[in-house]
């Protein structure tokens, strides 16, 4: 494998990682503004600061990146890491879906039952890297326990929203 090709597929991955994020930013920006609908919500007590998500964000999407970089190098390419990179498509559907449910279509409940759909397309997906490579598994527990915990907060809004 070349190292241009190597260059390349690096790109890629990494891009698409933040391609996904691109997806939800564009339904996340507008209900995080001042007086936008998120921003205005009640929330958790466990909730963190706004300025964390962001930085949070753009590390995961880069560790995603580079994981999914090394399981297409260390398979050989995309035909002998065809099941954990279509797990990793998977997921990434899932990611900015669950932004379009949440923050673009204030659906609470629905992004709670899809984020618990996507927490276990990121498990699936981290034990298949982990088979191919370990480096790259655990480069998607810090995804995994983020997204554990924004299930978490995501059930803390979906019983306040409830209540009201």
């Amino acid at each position: 494998m070349s190292r241009g090709l190597q260059v390349l597929m690096f790109i890629v991955f990494v891009g698409a990682s933040f391609a996904a994020g691109a997806i939800g930013a564009r339904f996340t920006a507008p209900a995080t503004a001042p007086g936008g609908w998120y921003a205005a919500l009640p929330k958790p007590s466990w909730t963190p600061p706004a300025w964390v998500f962001a930085p949070v964000w753009s590390t995961l999407y880069l560790l995603m990146g580079i994981a999914a970089w090394l399981v297409w190098r260390r398979a050989g390419g995309f035909r002998a890491a065809a099941a954990p990179l279509a797990l990793f498509t998977m997921q990434l559907i899932l990611n900015a879906g669950w932004s379009i449910l949440f923050f673009g279509l204030r659906q609470v409940g629905f992004a709670l039952v899809e984020i618990l759909w996507l927490w276990l397309a990121i498990l699936a997906a981290l034990l298949a890297f982990w088979r191919v490579s370990p480096s790259a598994g655990a480069l998607l527990l810090p995804y995994l326990l983020w997204v554990t915990y924004a299930a978490t907060l995501n059930w803390g809004f979906w019983r306040i929203v409830r209540a009201e």
